[in-house]
């Protein structure tokens, strides 16, 4: 019996053992319903009452989860990977939270997480188009079955998908730890330094330096409150970074005028699909468990 005949037949099996539990089905869809209703109000109302605390465990929850389904399922790539990733973020956020910090810290930190965010870009698109070609039939072209490419697309999505929002979120971590750090940013209040014209306030390096000085030298940008910074750590602290603001004044950052690259534009949409996928992953699975909770409970098969 092959493997499709095989779960058709348990398929069929399992209709003949709910045949009949319709009214129970329909409690339980219910229950389901209402749950996820109560929980995403609950999620908004903690997100919004207490932004850190929500975005530090919903970290934690991504982080630790995979793990649990990694080592009861065996997938043991996905550890490997999952391992290496661990590795070396710890080590960019402990070089991050160092105090003094080194100038060249910031520069590290974000050309690590902007490698990271770049492909799982990269294999979450690739993943997305064997997944469609894999629906229109092309996979015959490849000689390749269709199960077996919808498995690499399907894999190839989740890898993006997962360690794009894990980049991402510790990539907040380390610039809000750096920015506090160099003294030219307080998210809640006044910063304890004053910036001048010539520092770049993401950095604290020197903007523009003399050919025989010690520092960067590299593009600018101008942000709409005048305020000026090198061209990479401003693109590291809004695009990798999730700040949307200018590191100094909190003033707004008009994300399509810095984006004026059409290709750049599908990041947005991309970081909109992560932030999706941070709820999906990291509060789902605890959602579904809490409705397999009541339904256990009410005697609810």
């Amino acid at each position: 019996m092959t493997h499709r005949e095989n779960w058709k037949l348990r398929h069929e099996r399992l209709h003949v053992k709910h045949r009949g539990h319709e009214a129970m089905h329909a409690e339980m869809v219910l229950i389901l319903v209402a749950t996820l209703l109560v929980a995403q109000v609950v999620l908004v109302q903690w997100k919004q009452r207490h932004t850190r605390s929500y975005n530090l465990m919903t970290l934690l929850q991504m982080w630790a989860m995979p793990l649990y389904f990694t080592i009861k399922l065996y997938w043991w790539r996905f550890l490997s990977m999952w391992g290496l990733f661990s590795l070396v973020t710890c080590f960019v956020i402990f070089r991050a939270t160092r105090k003094p910090l080194s100038c060249h810290t910031p520069r590290m930190v974000y050309k690590w997480f902007l490698m990271v965010y770049k492909l799982s870009y990269a294999v979450g698109v690739v993943g997305y188009m064997a997944i469609m070609l894999t629906m229109f039939g092309f996979n015959v072209f490849f000689r390749v079955k269709a199960e077996d490419s919808m498995d690499v697309g399907v894999v190839m999505l989740f890898y993006g998908l997962y360690y794009g929002v894990m980049g991402r979120d510790f990539a907040e971590i380390c610039s809000d730890y750096m920015a506090s750090t160099i003294g030219y940013y307080n998210q809640g209040g006044i910063p304890s330094r004053t910036l001048t014209a010539d520092i770049c306030a993401v950095c604290g390096q020197q903007i523009l330096v003399d050919l025989d000085q010690e520092g960067l030298i590299e593009d600018t940008y101008q942000l709409s409150c005048n305020h000026i910074f090198h061209e990479f750590c401003i693109r590291g602290w809004c695009i990798v970074g999730k700040k949307q603001t200018c590191p100094y004044c909190n003033e707004k950052v008009d994300m399509k005028r810095m984006m004026n690259n059409p290709w750049e534009k599908t990041h947005m949409l991309y970081s909109q699909l992560l932030d999706w996928l941070r709820y999906l992953v990291a509060w789902q699975p605890i959602i579904i468990g809490i409705v397999h909770g009541i339904n256990f409970s009410l005697g609810l098969e």
